[in-house]
């Protein structure tokens, strides 16, 4: 049958009910090597598939998470395979559009870190699928109907339609759908490689960030792209968006969120520690029926994204100064567990999906943070993007751990199986 008319199957776990969260942006076909080596002296891949937003779609319904991808495919057997591999994973792909007249996008890479000196990747996009999408391709209302809209930069570098399409989903004015817009989550990735201009590109993935609620972006690439990789520097460059997580790597993640004025003019439900085990502190009491809740638990309501705790504050509800932080900002450092690396590739998205997922329990910010690091580990412990999750009641026993426990946590290839046990040493 002619992929362009096939009726694209539906993944058995998506239903009738809006997603908690739209992913739009390219996918492509991944060519993993089947040993180390150069490119010129790899003999054999193997196939998988990679793509930043994704991969956040398919990391998020492995976790329980009603999760649709929207992007463009060619008609061809790896757009075939991308639908129909991300669709495995429970990710809704019924508003992939194919496209007669362009191919899906290839890439082929090396097995070393993409930080590291012997790290080689080519791509196959130009003129691919994905780089015709558009404000015009784009049926907003599907995206509306989402608790939170996840967006990456690497799709407003594909093509001047795709940056216009990026432009308009995370302007703060003039939102194209039909209704509000959702809580837009936008994660920097800037590649250098992709913009004709790394500085102008820079510059323009700024722009974009400052339209946005929830921002990821990692200190290295913030100090390539715009200068700056102290923490409170990056946020002065991004006073905007209600919720900052800076990505420090090993170190862990600094989160800036714009708290909520209490009674008192305070900041209320910006963040507290995680694990001091005592009730009504962090993950404490307060935040016990948000961690242990059923599978049924809903998503923070579109229009409602500020819970009584440690939720994202409505956005524009405290102006920031310009220039600088504002003074309801709370700032919360939580550190990375140990990880033996497998593959770096994937991890930012991982972190993505498991703060996201914290952000849809209403979680506090550490809590959403160190679901992160766990999501983001076991990404590190395989060889390709996507990892089997930790299961949720494991990974609320390991982010309610106190301070000194999560801080000798030493993870590695395995440890998210059922038989596994995570200890400390």
């Amino acid at each position: 049958m002619d992929p362009c008319t096939a009726t694209l199957r539906r993944s058995p776990k998506v239903t009738g009910t809006p997603p908690d969260v739209v992913c739009l942006g390219e996918s492509m076909v991944t060519f993993l090597p089947t040993r180390p080596g150069r490119l010129a002296d790899v003999p054999s891949f193997d196939r998988a598939i990679g793509g930043a937003e994704s991969n956040v779609a398919c990391a998020l319904a492995a976790a329980g998470y009603r999760t649709k991808w929207v992007g463009r495919v060619g008609c061809d057997g790896f757009g075939d395979h991308l639908t129909e591999a991300i669709g495995a994973h429970g990710v809704d792909v019924s508003a992939v559009v194919r496209d007669p007249a362009r191919p899906t996008g290839v890439y082929f890479r090396t097995a070393a870190d993409r930080a590291a000196d012997g790290h080689e990747v080519v791509y196959y996009r130009a003129g691919s699928a994905a780089s015709a999408m558009s404000p015009g391709t784009v049926p907003y209302g599907m995206l509306a109907d989402a608790r939170v809209l996840h967006l990456s930069g690497i799709t407003a570098a594909l093509s001047d339609s795709c940056l216009a399409l990026v432009r308009a989903l995370t302007a703060r004015d003039g939102w194209p759908g039909p209704a509000g817009r959702p809580l837009v989550s936008f994660d920097v990735n800037f590649r250098p490689g992709l913009w004709p201009d790394a500085a102008a590109g820079g510059e323009v993935l700024l722009e974009l960030a400052r339209g946005a609620d929830l921002v990821f972006v990692g200190a290295d690439e913030a100090e390539t792209a715009w200068g700056v990789g102290d923490p409170h520097a990056i946020r002065a460059a991004l006073p905007e968006p209600a919720v900052l997580v800076v990505k420090r790597g090993g170190e862990g993640a600094t989160v800036f969120e714009r708290g909520i004025a209490g009674p008192g003019g305070g900041a209320a439900g910006a963040g507290a520690a995680v694990g001091t085990g005592a009730p009504g502190s962090g993950d404490g009491a307060d935040d016990a029926g948000a961690v242990g809740a059923a599978d049924g638990e809903g998503p923070v309501p579109r229009g409602a994204v500020a819970p009584a705790r440690g939720g994202l504050a409505p956005r524009d509800s405290v102006a920031p100064a310009r220039g600088g932080l504002s003074p309801r900002d709370t700032v919360t450092h939580v550190p990375a567990p140990r990880v033996d690396v497998v593959a770096a590739v994937g991890a930012g998205d991982a972190f993505a999906a498991g703060f996201l997922a914290g952000t849809l329990r209403g979680l506090g910010v550490a809590a959403r943070v160190r679901h992160g690091h766990l999501t983001a580990a076991a990404a590190l412990t395989v060889p390709g993007d996507l990892a089997v999750p930790v299961g949720r009641a494991r990974a609320d026993r390991l982010v309610a751990l106190d301070d000194e426990a999560w801080g000798t946590l030493h993870l590695g290839p395995g440890w998210t199986g059922d038989d596994q046990e995570v200890r400390t040493p």
